[in-house]
């Protein structure tokens, strides 16, 4: 079972990704802003941030390379991918969304699984 901080915003979204992220067996910390995620980060350790990008009182890509720095795995998760400057989700592992379940899980385990070295290098490929 893996430490997963799930930051997003929205109120209707979040509920429903930390459900999913919960009944694959994970624990679950949710946060909805980028001010107490930064807060729970120095409280206690993660093994995976998943942050959406666009959050009210900043960048989710911010948070990331913050994550990043202290060696958390993250991923990104996005409904704005093609207003985002070309490339700057390239070092990121990320989704678009919608997002399917199976396809966060996937994701996630992906991530989770990732040796130190690798994480954050490879966009996980949307199924056709």
């Amino acid at each position: 079972m893996a430490r997963i901080l799930l930051v997003d915003d929205d109120p209707d979204v979040r509920p429903l990704l930390e459900h999913i992220i919960f009944a694959d067996g994970h624990q679950v910390t949710p946060a909805e802003s980028l001010k107490v995620a930064r807060l729970l980060l120095a409280k206690q350790p993660y093994d995976l941030l998943v942050t959406d990008v666009n959050l009210r009182d900043g960048s989710g890509l911010t948070l990331a390379d913050e994550a990043i720095a202290t060696g958390i795995k993250t991923l990104v998760l996005t409904g704005h991918g093609l207003k985002l400057k070309p490339g700057s989700l390239a070092r990121y592992t990320y989704l678009l969304k919608p997002i399917r379940v199976a396809e966060l899980t996937a994701a996630i385990n992906q991530c989770l699984a990732q040796k130190g070295g690798d994480m954050n290098i490879v966009p996980f490929p949307k199924p056709q």
